[in-house]
This record gives structure tokens, sequence and C-alpha cells, in this order.
């Protein structure tokens, strides 16, 4: 079985999380740490569980997703893994942790790119790759069929949705990944979003506004 942990980090409030098996290995999504307390938070976490990291994986590469990629990268000698098409946001963050005031260690450049249907494996556990853009260009959200659950960074979150204002989205587009890659899931499924708290994909079905 595989157990979620989520560590809320930064100004932004993102969701960073731990996924691991009975083998100890474990993948580090969307690592937010932008400080030493955050980093030693998550390092601790590891070590106190007997972890291995084996994967760092982005959802996107907006800022707040991002800020520990080189921290993680260094600390466990791990490559940087997303869609070829969040490339530019990697590229852009610079200049938006500029705008915003916010310290930001240099992201490694991604070694491996993550296709959509992509099966990712860690310890005894698979996770299927959906592409999902409208927040981002090609944002990816990861789904476990066996524990029935999905890391869907900024597309759905408890009643709401994420936003399209910021370059590469698009209202539309994320409407239609959401309804056609999230919403065939199982209603049961519960969704670990890149902010606030967890939900399901029924509960979003029946109650969100935007949808």
């Amino acid at each position: 079985m595989v157990k979620v942990v989520s560590f809320t980090f930064n100004a932004f409030q993102e969701n960073t999380y731990v996924l691991y098996d009975e083998t100890k290995e474990c993948i580090i999504f969307d690592p937010g740490c932008s400080n030493a307390a955050e980093k030693q938070e998550l390092v601790s976490f590891i070590e106190q569980n007997n972890l291995k990291p084996v994967r760092l994986i982005n959802t996107h590469c907006h800022l707040d997703h991002i800020l520990g990629n080189g921290f993680i990268a260094n600390k466990y000698d791990l490559s940087l893994e997303i869609h070829k098409g969040e490339l530019p946001v990697l590229a852009h963050a610079p200049r938006s942790a500029a705008m915003y005031g916010v310290a930001m260690e240099p992201s490694p450049e991604p070694t491996h790119f993550i296709e959509e249907g992509d099966v990712i494996t860690f310890g005894k556990a698979q996770l299927i790759a959906i592409l999902t853009p409208g927040h981002s260009p090609a944002s990816l959200s990861f789904y476990c069929a066996q524990d029935n659950f999905v890391i869907a960074g900024d597309v759905l979150f408890h009643m709401s949705i994420g936003r399209t204002d910021l370059p590469g989205g698009d209202f539309n587009t994320l409407i239609n990944s959401i309804k056609t890659k999230l919403f065939i899931l199982p209603d049961e499924t519960k969704v670990y979003p890149g902010h606030m708290q967890a939900t399901t994909i029924g509960f979003e079905k029946e109650n969100n506004p935007f949808l």
C-alpha cells in the first residue's frame, strides 16, 4: 500500500508530497521547501522513516512547486523528471522569483521527460501519468489505481480549480482536462492537490462550483 504524506511549504502554501510503500523507496513530488527549516522538516521525515528517495518529479514547473528542486536533487543524487512542455515554465521561474522577491536556488535541468500514459514505478507501486494542461502548458497528474488516489498538482482543488491567468494557462483547456481526464476516475478516488486539503473526485463532481 502506498502512503502519501504532504508538507505545506513556502509563502504560497504549496503541498509537497512524499509517496512510499513497504519497500521504503519513495518519490518526492513538487518539493517546495524554500528555507532551512522546511528543508530540514522534509529530510527529517525521510530519515526517521528510513526512506530511500528514488525519483524527483514536478507535476508542473511554477515557482512554488520547484523551489526545492535543487536541494532535493543534490541531497539525494536524483534527476529531475517533468513533461517536456513544461520547459518554458521552468526557464521562466527565476524571473518569477525575482518578481515575487523570493530567493530561489537554481533548479537542475530535467534529464528525463514523462509522457502521458507512462508508468511511474517505485518499490512495488505504479502510477500512471495523465496529461492535464490548462493551469500550465503540460501539467501532469499521477493516478494510482491500486490505492485509488491521484496527485493532481494545481489542476483540481477542493471546491475550486487552478488559476488560468498565468502564461500558458487556458480556462477552457483546464476544464476539459478535469472533465475528460480526472472525472473519468472512480468517484472515490482521493485527490491530492497542490494547495489546500485533499478531496475526492465524487465530491468535486457534485459540489465544485466551477464544474
